[in-house]
This record gives C-alpha cells, structure tokens and sequence, in this order.
C-alpha cells in the first residue's frame, strides 16, 4: 500500500475531501474508512455519496449492515457498516461479499478490519484520527 494523501480538516472542508476521495473512483471501487466511534467515518461517507450524485437521504447502515443506493447514472454505491460483523464467514454467510467488485459499483465499507482479506485490489483505506479542534485523515490505495 501507498500513502498517496495526509490532511487535517474541519467540518468546514469536508466536501474538499469528499471531492478529492470522489476523484479516485476510477482507481478505487472500494473505499475503507477506518477510525474510533465519533471520528466522522459516516459523515465521510454521506459526503462522498453526495460526490456520486446520490439524491436521496444517506443513513447509517449500523443496524441494516449495507444500504443500497443508485445514483443518476445507474450506478450502483453500496454502504457498509461491518462493526457487528465478527468474522469473514459471517460477511459471506451474509451475502455480502456478491457486493464487493460488481461492474458499475463502489463499495463504501467502514470497520473494515475483520473483512481485509476481501479486499484486495483497487482499495482506497481511509483512516481519520480526531480531536475536539479538527480530524486528520490519511489515505492508501492498492492496486
């Protein structure tokens, strides 16, 4: 993996980073978003949705593990929530896994860690690291 991207933000720049994280698109078609609870992983998410042209409202998949959205193109954005998923098997016992790599899509996962070795290629990990001033978020990719 490669650092391609170290920034410290306020709320107020956030859609400059959800315009820059939209940019990678043709190289990621799945972004990680890695943090402690209350670091901005969903308010991330919910931003760069809006970058893929997502119209309706963005909530949390915390309950409901992946929500499903198609944006103006027909493109298909699906958003992850993977804190309850205990183990590999149980994200592929799930289903989830069909979702990962579909033509046309992009998979927006946070907690990630206990699914990393789906994720293998065209990968964007996402990392934010909050205080009570500002968040910074440092970003990887892998071919």
């Amino acid at each position: 993996m490669e650092i391609i991207f170290t920034a410290t933000y306020g709320f107020d720049q956030l859609d400059e980073i959800a315009q820059y994280l939209y940019q990678l698109k043709d190289q990621c078609q799945v972004y990680t978003f890695t943090g402690s609870l209350g670091a901005g992983k969903t308010t991330l998410v919910q931003a760069l949705l809006k970058k893929f042209r997502i119209l309706e409202p963005i909530v949390s998949p915390t309950f409901t593990y992946v929500n499903c959205y198609e944006n103006t193109k027909g493109q298909l954005l699906y958003h992850f929530d993977c804190y309850r998923i205990t183990s590999v098997s149980e994200f592929i016992e799930q289903g989830f896994d069909e979702y990962l790599y579909q033509p046309n899509s992009w998979a927006f996962i946070e907690w990630p860690e206990v699914i990393m070795p789906l994720l293998t290629k065209k990968v964007c990990h996402i990392t934010i690291e909050y205080n009570e001033q500002d968040r910074k978020i440092e970003v990887e990719t892998c071919e």
